[in-house]
């Protein structure tokens, strides 16, 4: 675990003095790919796959106070059916998401991001979309339009709090971008596509 405390240095200082004593001096408590911070704060720190749901609960029924989830270094999921479900589960409970400066948050991990009640993104914050690729190896383009693949996504952006308009115009814009050639936001044009959900960022 000293790897993920190495990782956690340059993010300490978005966290209470109380807060770094605690990550500095005990032992880290890990979930998957969470990491609890304080009793409010667990972070998240690499890429999701089908435990982390299961990761996801074990940490809540531990730590039921948490209200924030940091988003650290997010380079995505390896299992996209799992991933959604994490952000509902993230929803459900009611926890901001929050991304300060220096972090990255690419990929699936997006869509966890916009699954906060609240959601905060600092200057020099970057965020990384792209196209999708199934298990099989085929990508957004290869279906239509309207076909289920598309439609699941819309409607998860839609239950994260974007109108219609919105979700589509942003599912739209992460599709641009080839499975293999992400496009890079930055804060502000990332809180620019949560600004209509009643967000806003520093």
């Amino acid at each position: 675990m000293r790897w993920l405390l190495r990782l956690l240095v340059p993010f300490l200082c978005v966290l209470s003095l109380a807060a770094q004593a605690q990550v500095a001096t005990v032992r880290v408590e890990a979930y998957g790919p969470f990491v609890v911070l304080d009793s409010r704060r667990a972070a998240l720190i690499g890429s999701t796959d089908e435990r982390s749901p299961a990761a996801f609960r074990a940490m809540l029924r531990r730590h039921p106070s948490l209200e924030q989830l940091v988003f650290v270094e997010c380079p995505g999921t390896h299992d996209d059916v799992s991933n959604l479900a994490l952000g509902r589960m993230i929803r459900a409970a009611r926890l901001e998401t929050y991304v300060p400066p220096g972090a990255s948050v690419r990929s699936g991990a997006v869509e966890l991001f916009l699954a906060g009640i609240g959601r905060r993104i600092d200057d020099g914050a970057m965020f990384a979309v792209h196209a999708w690729r199934d298990e099989r190896g085929y990508e957004a383009g290869d279906f239509a339009a309207d076909s289920p693949q598309h439609r699941k996504y819309v409607a998860y952006y839609a239950e994260m709090g974007m109108s219609r308009r919105n979700a589509e115009a942003f599912y739209a814009m992460t599709n641009a971008a080839p499975h293999l050639s992400a496009r890079w936001l930055t804060a502000a044009e990332m809180r620019a596509w949560i600004q209509p959900a009643g967000t806003r960022g520093r």
